[in-house]
């Protein structure tokens, strides 16, 4: 099945988000964490209103923002980056940013740059405006999102479309705090690991090597971002970007 590994180490699906702290050593991260063990690099656009991230991830946006990251600097910095490594990269960002620069022309430049995959959590595949069908056109993977209450016609609707990945959080609400992952995740996992054709990437309040190894049989890839986030904001006399270097050999046991 795909989402099992023959290996022991889990696959991580590492989230930073694009020009935190700063646009060099942004890019010096995305390096850092690629260079490390990520299997797929995660970067989000920061918005101004995020609807699903944590006090930890926001903080970042916010900063990134002052810091003076546009769509098209976006674009630009992983062109960069994806020149140098061939691990997939996803962009995360949100609607409102994908309308502004015009839904074609998004899923056109993030192809251009060197993305494998788009992550818009509030443009669900049935009210899209066209998103899913664009990235079939030009070769892109975009992965719905969803969440362990979702129903099971729900699910059964998301699956007739064959996504090549499916992103569900381990709980309901935001990121930022640590996630319990109870018995109940375990089922709802092993229910969408039934499924052979989608690789599941699996996500929110991740922060040990502990709650990797719970979920990892189960999934394609467990994701991590906010670990990273207060890796950065904790780092002393080093560059952030060996702090997400060592939170990462932390979690995968490198």
């Amino acid at each position: 099945m795909n989402n099992k590994k023959k290996d022991k180490r889990p696959r991580i699906m590492t989230h930073m988000v694009a020009y935190y702290p700063d646009r060099e050593e942004s890019k010096k991260i995305a390096e850092s964490l690629l260079e490390n063990g990520a299997h797929i690099l995660e970067v989000q656009f920061p918005f101004s209103d995020p609807t699903a991230d944590g006090k930890y991830i926001e903080m970042a946006c916010t900063a990134a923002i002052k810091e003076g990251f546009t769509i098209k600097k976006g674009f630009e910095i992983i062109k960069e980056i994806s020149k140098s490594y061939r691990n997939d990269i996803f962009i995360m960002s949100y609607a409102n940013l994908a309308f502004f620069h015009g839904i074609d022309r998004w899923v056109k430049d993030a192809k251009e740059s060197g993305v494998t995959g788009l992550i818009i959590p509030d443009l669900p595949f049935d009210y899209d405006e066209g998103l899913y069908e664009m990235g079939k056109s030009v070769g892109i993977n975009i992965i719905p999102v969803i969440t362990p209450d979702i129903s099971n016609k729900r699910l059964e609707i998301i699956m007739e479309i064959a996504p090549r990945y499916i992103y569900t959080t381990l709980r309901r609400g935001i990121t930022g705090s640590i996630t319990d992952i109870d018995i109940e995740t375990i089922k709802f996992l092993e229910k969408l690991n039934s499924n052979s054709k989608t690789r599941i990437l699996a996500g929110f309040g991740i922060y040990s090597r502990s709650q990797i190894e719970t979920v990892s049989d189960l999934v394609y890839a467990v994701v991590v971002g906010s670990a990273f986030i207060k890796a950065i904001n904790k780092c002393t006399g080093k560059p952030p970007h060996i702090a997400v270097a060592e939170k990462l050999k932390e979690l995968i046991g490198k």
